[in-house]
């Protein structure tokens, strides 16, 4: 066997007649699914887990935790006084003990994880009616959790990823206008063709989260119409008033026009993120950081809200360096994709790859990485 392995090596590394020669030596990386060797396949149509984006950490004792977003209407969510918890909805944990094939929530009902300062829980505080997207990370011994309250950036702080600080306003996050603060080109927001802008800047949404080197990663939506994706950067067990920007803001950005204008599907996929780029998820995989994002277009003609949703793909040798955009992108499904698809949850376990998502728009499936035949 090693030899034939030694064999297939040296075969692969020398015929140029052989442009699509594979050594598979175990489970696809991202890294396979860059140079279109590996495509993510559906694992489990319907894990169990709402519709609220999820972030899933495998604990100590082989439970899977999804740190999901769910309120009274999606769940039958509570808060710790026992409060029905408005849309869109805090932070609630739903377990598996399968290896992630299905989860269940911890509690009955689910009950936000943080509880209130005080009864009844304020909203300016606790933020329980939106703690919406929840991203974490850790290097091990430190946790870090951000959200989304009303487009700011909200941080917590954890040594255990249960026992969370109270929530820190990440500065400079958030919609305003002019008029009260100015802001950076890249924040600016634009015209879109279907829909009037009610604010002048733009800096957060869905953000994402990874911690390195003794510092905290935050990535953000800057500006819309067209919109970039860049990042701030807090001193793990510093003060977020000691936040800085990335040095090389904007990591990417989208098109610079909306496109067609009376094209919603197929065609459009080079203008997807064209309104919106957030909701950022990083691994690291081999020599490269990966970055799921989300994309949005915006909406069509006499839509009320927004519609055209796409998952993106980045990847770079650097947290804080340009990145480099698939080509490919949208990933998994054509435009206009479903208000799901573009919040995807990635686990990377015993060298498999898998990825909560929804394709449909109804439930939320686990994708698996496999080969290419």
């Amino acid at each position: 066997m090693i030899k034939q392995f030694y064999f297939l090596s040296v075969l692969c590394a020398i015929s140029f007649w052989l442009p699509t020669c594979t050594v598979r030596t175990g489970p696809p990386t991202l890294d396979d699914f860059w140079s279109g060797k590996a495509t993510f396949e559906v694992d489990i149509p319907d894990t169990g887990l709402p519709m609220g984006e999820s972030e899933t950490i495998i604990q100590p004792d082989g439970a899977w935790w999804s740190y999901v977003h769910a309120s009274d209407r999606s769940a039958g969510t509570v808060d710790s006084c026992g409060a029905p918890v408005e849309f869109p909805g805090c932070v609630v944990i739903y377990e598996s003990t399968d290896a992630g094939q299905s989860f269940a929530p911890q509690t009955s009902p689910p009950t936000c994880m943080f509880e209130c300062n005080a009864c009844p829980c304020e909203r300016l505080v606790d933020n329980t009616d939106q703690q919406q997207y929840p991203r974490l990370a850790n290097d091990g011994d430190d946790w870090a959790m951000v959200y989304e309250f009303g487009a700011m950036t909200r941080l917590r702080t954890s040594d255990d990823g249960i026992n969370w600080s109270n929530a820190d306003h990440i500065p400079q996050t958030g919609v305003w206008y002019t008029d009260f603060a100015p802001c950076d080109d890249v924040m600016e927001v634009g015209d879109h063709p279907h829909v009037e802008s009610d604010y002048d800047c733009l800096a957060g949404g869905p953000p994402g989260v990874y911690i390195e080197d003794e510092t905290i990663y935050i990535f953000l939506g800057l500006g819309k119409n067209p919109a970039s994706l860049g990042c701030y950067t807090v001193p793990l067990g510093g003060s977020v008033a000691e936040y800085a920007h990335c040095k090389n803001n904007p990591l990417f950005s989208a098109v610079d026009d909306y496109g067609p204008l009376d094209e919603t599907g197929v065609g459009t996929e080079p203008f997807y993120g064209f309104r919106t780029l957030t909701s950022s998820e990083v691994v690291k995989t081999g020599r490269h950081y990966y970055m799921l994002f989300e994309g949005v277009r915006g909406p069509a003609a006499g839509e009320p809200g927004d519609t055209q949703f796409g998952l993106g793909l980045a990847r770079s040798r650097s947290l804080d360096s340009q990145w480099d955009v698939f080509d490919g992108n949208p990933i998994l499904i054509d435009p206009p994709g479903n208000i799901g698809v573009g919040h995807a949850d990635l686990v990377i376990t015993e060298g498999v790859t898998y990825m909560y998502t929804s394709l449909d728009g109804v439930t939320r499936s686990r994708l698996k990485l496999e080969w290419n035949n």
